[in-house]
């Protein structure tokens, strides 16, 4: 007698399991405890198997019966449904295995010992956001271009343009690894680098024009901030590293009396060199007797064991009326320095590049290398310090065949 809902409902436990058959070799299995499983007896070469066909009320009555046709198709076809359903499962444990998010994730933890931590958990936060719930949870050998188009484009609809290009590279770069380590075989993220319009570079806001350039030095002396700051606005023109190179700068790095600070860049994990010219070694000396018992040139206002924030330098621009957003920024000392290096003091491009420790290759290839040019960007430093000196003096500055007057 086929079984009823209300039958499989009201069926209660007794003091040991029991069964209430359906036909054809399925029934429901009581337990003492409450727990109602479905299974299925069958034949399959000869011997007496069970399958599991599901637990009551998660897998209905109907239910039941469609899994035992599906499973009794199987053995008239000589399938064992024991064998279809543990391939399944295996299938399924490797689909999970070989998603996008865990493949992605095993890449940043490869990735996490080359580059700096900050860079992973940018990644990271990325995708979590506009990745993960979208095809995270997809095999990644399944996921084609439009899949990852769409995404794209849903990051780009936002006004994020820069990120949609970025999350693109990060992307691909997880399907290369997908690829080395044997979960996929093509990478379709990298046919879309020009699917999303270019975006627009923003140019760090800078002042090129000397006569400013000078208003702003000597507009420098009216900051009421602290010490340790008003020494970082100083040198910030006179240096021009990155704005995170200069307030992240060590005592240990300095030596003074040579006149050098050498440090590590980040972004190329390469020693940089920057030649002292006389007026910063002399900031630099006044400072030290204020910072130089701790760990950092400028340490934080709240904390000697921490740089200064990075918000500083151009906090203290604005405090001085610059507009840090058309006018002048912490990074824009750089485009200034290079600007009126080049085209008012002629300095060769190579020299300057190199001092702006850009990885630029050489005529034979080479990369930034520490100490090349290092006379020619000695002289460099010392003469644009004594230009700048001159600018906040109010002298008219010219060239002349090499020469300022």
């Amino acid at each position: 007698m086929n079984l009823t809902d209300l039958a499989v409902r009201n069926a209660k436990p007794k003091e040991k399991p029991y069964k209430l058959t359906d036909g054809d070799g399925m029934f429901l299995l009581i337990q003492p405890n409450g727990g109602k499983y479905w299974r299925l007896a069958y034949r399959y070469l000869g011997r007496q198997k069970t399958l599991a066909l599901g637990v009551y009320p998660d897998v209905g009555l109907s239910l039941a019966r469609q899994r035992r046709s599906e499973a009794r198709e199987a053995l008239a076809l000589g399938s064992d449904p024991s064998d279809i359903k543990k391939a399944g499962k295996r299938a399924a444990r490797l689909a999970a295995d070989n998603s996008f998010q865990n493949v992605a994730l095993a890449w940043l933890d490869e990735r996490g010992s080359t580059v700096q931590a900050k860079q992973c958990e940018k990644t990271l936060a990325r995708f979590t956001a506009d990745v993960f719930p979208w095809m995270g949870k997809r095999p990644i050998s399944e996921i084609d271009a439009p899949e990852i188009l769409t995404i794209l484009k849903r990051i780009d609809s936002r006004g994020a343009r820069f990120t949609a290009h970025r999350v693109r590279s990060e992307i691909s770069r997880v399907f290369f690894f997908g690829i080395k380590e044997g979960h996929c075989t093509a990478n379709p993220a990298s046919g879309l680098v020009k699917a999303i319009p270019p975006a627009q570079t923003t140019h760090f806001a800078s002042i090129t024009e000397p006569a400013k350039v000078g208003e702003m030095l000597r507009a420098f002396d009216a900051f009421t901030g602290t010490f340790t700051v008003l020494c970082a606005l100083r040198l910030a023109p006179m240096l021009f590293v990155r704005p995170g190179e200069l307030r992240k700068a060590e005592w240990p790095q300095f030596d003074l009396d040579r006149g050098e600070w050498r440090y590590l860049v980040t972004k190329t994990r390469t020693e940089h060199l920057v030649p002292l010219a006389t007026q910063a070694v002399q900031i630099l000396r006044d400072l030290q007797a204020l910072t130089g018992a701790g760990q950092y040139v400028f340490p934080g206002a709240r904390s000697r064991l921490r740089p200064m924030s990075d918000a500083a330098i151009n906090a203290a621009l604005r405090r001085l009326g610059y507009d840090t957003r058309t006018e002048i920024t912490g990074h824009g000392f750089r485009a200034m320095a290079r600007t009126i290096l080049h085209e008012e003091l002629e300095q060769k491009p190579e020299v300057i590049e190199h001092q702006l420790a850009h990885t630029v290759p050489d005529t034979l290839g080479r990369a930034y290398n520490r100490t090349k040019f290092i006379r020619e960007r000695r002289e460099m430093m010392q003469t644009w310090a004594n230009y700048l000196e001159r600018l906040k003096a109010g002298s008219h500055v010219a060239q002349l065949g090499g020469a300022m007057v």
